[in-house]
């Protein structure tokens, strides 16, 4: 499909030439006519919206914002809304009405069809970011007892509403999952070959009270299309398809960069966040931050008759904990993306920090070496003082990424997000550590 011009879709609006605007909506992709339709105002949104083929209405709807979504559902009739609700896959209704206020969900759910509604509320009822709440129940299922012909009759029948068919899962009377076979393995196949002899048995899946992230490291691992979700009886309940997994790695990405940024994570985009709950997301962080880097002071204090003795030592003090804090947030970093993505475990811990400590070491001798340099031609005849400042430098970048790669494991280990023990956390602790560091080696090469 082309790309849109949205200049030539407005002129349309405004010379009112709605038989074209509605031929041009027709032929273009569902994800542009949404974002079209986002860029709108209320009432020319409503309009061109009821102005979509009914078939094209429900795919659109799936796309918008929810703040659009809502608009849109009080702008219509209660037979219009029903027609979209049925028309929707299962999982992209869950998510709207997760995110639509109360009062719009009654209404969405009072239009809805008894069998579509108590649907809903089964996937309702599941954990919140379960494989189950991010499922959907358009799947095809075939029986073991099928040839290849009457699944291809079935598919024909029946595929038309489901969300994929190119995997199809063979289930028994009871819904207990039993093999897996794709369009690939029918095509490839004569018309009398029974389902049971081509399917895989070797099935992978989820349990719907599975972590979402538990389903994302199983796409990634296998590169599945799609995966099958079961219920503790092992009966099939629903599918996850890649696009529902792309969603998910989008949300767990954002949160945990948040996180790392010492942020509450918000669910909505930021344009659309207001100030005042940007600003309670990251106030207690800062909160948090600000107060344990009174313990920096307080260190400054406990040393200040250091300060006295050998005033050029404070000249010293930022370059120390900025290399220190820079050292261990890349640990951090480095230690947690590979967590995420199953690189490293818990129980690796040993390995991760033996790793540290060497690249600390050749790191930390590099800018031991360039700093002494340059503080020997600044500070001629101050040998010891520059030796205190570069073996302080090396200590204090062993102690940061052995703290930086050793707090994300820590937390795992706890039970907690890993991201919390990203830069300003790290900064805040391997401050206060380089000081106490570098004034005790001070103290006792310069004898003060």
């Amino acid at each position: 499909m082309e790309q849109y011009d949205a200049e030539e879709l407005m002129q349309y609006i405004q010379e009112r030439k709605f038989r074209l605007l509605r031929a041009r909506l027709s032929e273009m992709n569902e994800a542009d006519i949404a974002e079209f339709l986002g860029e709108l105002e209320d009432n020319p949104k409503v309009m061109v919206f009821r102005m979509l083929p009914k078939e094209l209405a429900a795919d659109v709807f799936a796309f918008l914002e929810p703040d659009v979504q809502e608009h849109i559902i009080n702008s219509i009739t209660d037979a219009e809304l029903a027609k979209i609700i049925e028309d929707l896959f299962v999982d992209d209704a869950v998510d709207m009405l997760e995110e639509l206020p109360a009062t719009v969900v009654k209404r969405v759910m009072r239009t809805a069809g008894p069998e579509t509604r108590s649907l809903i509320n089964q996937f309702l009822k599941y954990p919140e970011n379960s494989a189950g709440s991010i499922m959907t129940a358009e799947y095809i299922g075939l029986k073991k007892y099928m040839n290849v012909e009457q699944a291809f009759a079935y598919i024909r029948a029946h595929g038309v509403d489901k969300e994929t068919i190119y995997t199809c899962f063979v289930t028994d009377a009871q819904r207990r999952l039993e093999g897996v076979v794709t369009i690939k393995d029918l095509l490839m196949n004569p018309y009398d070959m029974k389902i049971q002899d081509i399917m895989d048995e070797n099935v992978i899946k989820a349990v719907t009270t599975e972590d979402q992230e538990e389903v994302v490291d199983l796409f990634n691992k296998y590169d599945l299309m799609c995966l099958p979700v079961v219920d503790h009886e092992d009966r099939l309940v629903g599918i996850v398809t890649v696009d529902d997994v792309v969603d998910v790695m989008e949300e767990e990405a954002t949160e945990d960069i948040e996180k790392m940024a010492a942020m509450l994570p918000s669910d909505k985009p930021y344009l659309k966040t207001g100030i005042l709950e940007l600003a309670r997301n990251r106030i207690v962080w800062l909160t948090v931050l600000m107060l344990s880097s009174m313990i920096t002071g307080s260190i400054l204090t406990h040393y200040e008759t250091a300060f006295a003795a050998l005033p050029l030592l404070v000249s010293f003090v930022p370059m120390l904990t900025g290399t220190g804090g820079n050292a261990g947030s890349q640990s951090s970093t480095t230690v947690i993306r590979a967590m995420t993505i199953g690189d490293v475990e818990p129980k690796d811990i040993l390995k991760i920090v033996w790793k540290e400590i060497r690249v600390a070491v050749v790191v930390g001798i590099i800018l031991a070496s360039l700093n002494f340099i340059r503080l020997m031609v600044q500070y001629p005849g101050e040998t010891m003082v520059c030796i205190t400042v570069v073996v302080s430098l090396v200590v204090t970048i062993i102690l940061a990424k052995t703290i930086g790669c050793t707090l994300p494991i820590l937390a795992q280990i706890l039970h907690l997000d890993p991201a919390i023990m990203a830069a300003p956390l790290i900064s805040t602790i391997v401050d206060a550590c380089s000081l106490i560091v570098y004034f005790q080696i001070a103290c006792r090469l310069l004898a003060i």
